[in-house]
Parts: C-alpha cells; sequence; structure tokens
C-alpha cells in the first residue's frame, strides 16, 4: 500500500507570495531612494526641479529686503508665476545685491529633507532655512547621489556664494567653472548674477585684467537688445559699463609730471 507524500498548497500561495515580494522590493526602493542611490521621478514633472534656493552674495552693502530672502526655498509651482519674486518689496539697491535662484533636484538625504518640508508645508508655500540648515545640505553627500550631475552647478553657485567671503579664490573658481559649463535652459537665470559677482570678487582682489576681460565676455554674450528671458537688465548693463570704464581708468599709466 502506497502512501501519498505530496503536500497540497492553497491556490491563493503564489499571489500571497507575489504581495510579500513586491512589499520587499519597495521597501527596498524607498531606503535606496532615501540614501539618494536611486532618483525619485515623478511622470508629471519634467524639468527635474523639486526646489528653487534663493542666496544672497554675502556684500555688506546688500540692502535688508534681499538678505532677509536669503536662503529662501521656493516650490516650482511659485517661481513659474508670472509675477513671481524671490524678495518681498523693493530692492533698495539694485545695483549692490546679487542674488541666485538655483533650481536643485536634491536626491542626497539632506536635501530630501528639505523637498519633503516643502511638500508637506501648508498650500506648499517657501519656506526658510537657516544658515546651518543651507551649509549642511550644501556640504552633504550630493556627489554620490543620483541627481549629482543634474544638481552640479547649482551646488558649485551655493559653495561659492557661502563662501566667498572667506575663500573668494575657490569661489571665482567655481564662478568661472559655471560660466564656463552653463548649457542648459536651468542653468541660464545664474549668468547675469554670476558676471556681477565674480568682476566684483576680481576687482577686490586686484586681478584688473580678468575683470577687464570678464565684462567684454559679458558685453559681447549679451550685446543683442532683444528682449530675453534671463537677459541683464539696462541698469545691470550700464553698471557693468561704469565698472569697465572705472577698471580702464584705474590701469592707465599715470601721466609723468612736467619738469621743474
Amino acid at each position: 500500500m502506497e502512501i501519498s507524500s505530496s503536500i497540497l498548497l492553497p491556490d491563493f500561495l503564489p499571489y500571497l507570495l507575489g504581495i510579500f515580494g513586491l512589499l520587499v522590493l519597495w521597501q527596498y526602493y524607498q531606503i535606496q531612494t532615501m540614501k539618494g542611490r536611486i532618483l525619485a521621478i515623478d511622470i508629471f514633472d519634467r524639468s527635474g526641479i523639486r526646489m528653487y534656493v534663493y542666496v544672497v552674495a554675502d556684500d555688506r552693502q546688500a540692502c535688508e529686503v534681499c538678505r532677509t530672502a536669503h536662503a529662501t526655498v521656493f516650490p516650482p509651482s511659485e517661481v513659474m508665476k508670472r509675477q513671481f519674486s524671490p524678495i518681498k518689496g523693493t530692492c533698495n539697491t539694485p545695483a549692490r545685491c546679487i542674488g541666485f535662484l538655483v533650481g536643485l533636484y536634491g536626491a542626497w538625504p539632506e536635501a530630501e529633507r528639505i523637498v519633503t518640508r516643502l511638500q508637506s508645508s501648508r498650500k506648499r508655500e517657501p519656506i526658510q532655512l537657516s544658515q546651518d540648515e543651507l551649509g549642511e545640505m550644501v556640504l552633504g553627500p550630493w556627489e554620490r547621489s543620483i541627481s549629482a550631475n543634474t544638481d552640479r552647478l547649482g551646488i558649485y553657485i551655493l559653495e561659492a556664494v557661502l563662501g566667498d567671503c572667506s575663500n573668494p579664490t575657490i569661489a571665482m573658481d567655481k564662478y568661472l567653472h559655471t560660466l564656463e559649463h552653463a548649457k542648459e535652459i536651468r542653468h541660464m537665470p545664474l549668468l547675469v548674477p554670476t558676471y556681477l559677482r565674480l568682476v566684483d570678487l576680481m576687482i577686490g582682489q586686484e586681478r584688473t585684467v580678468e575683470a577687464l576681460q570678464l565684462i567684454e565676455q559679458f558685453e559681447k554674450r549679451y550685446r543683442d537688445r532683444t528682449p530675453r528671458p534671463y537677459a541683464p537688465t539696462e541698469k545691470q548693463i550700464s553698471l557693468m559699463k561704469n565698472k569697465k570704464s572705472h577698471l580702464k581708468n584705474a590701469a592707465r599709466p599715470a601721466e609723468p609730471l612736467p619738469a621743474a
């Protein structure tokens, strides 16, 4: 007499195993996303930008209105509004206040936390970061994240702005790198303030020849006065002309005094 040793499995067991496998896979995906190793893509967001960070160059001449807006984070929906302005009120010294609106995806942990705060805020309103929070995000392991190539120039700008007073040489290198490698539409808003800030730093470091060359590059790049997005304003163009004139006068050799 043979005894059957087969085991009968419930018909629904494969479905349970499939669900369990999906749950394990989803948990793994969540962990990798939080570590910045997987880029979570929103199919409705094709810009690749999840937040905009507004920073103001650390200049003593910057007005209080612009200083107050420093380290403000905006959702893309806010920036896309026609009348958007990163500052509340009117800048008191537009010739001296230099602000950067930096778009980031932010796939490393420190940036992810800020994105989460922004997305969970009431009506996705802007949030203000402390200087420490901004520094932690910039110094985070962004180079090891999946968004490193996307966010590289933006991070370089943030690093430069945060350090251009304490270490102007390194900051100038990062500003120059931005001007040389800014090719995508996302980078266009960074160009004009980068030119303005870099010229100021070069003048402060007495690099007169390089400052003049940079102003000429600026004039050549924006010689077409046709209105277009991210082009310099008339005030900014006039400011560069004035700086060019002052630099040329300063570089001109002094005339010898007449003999007695």
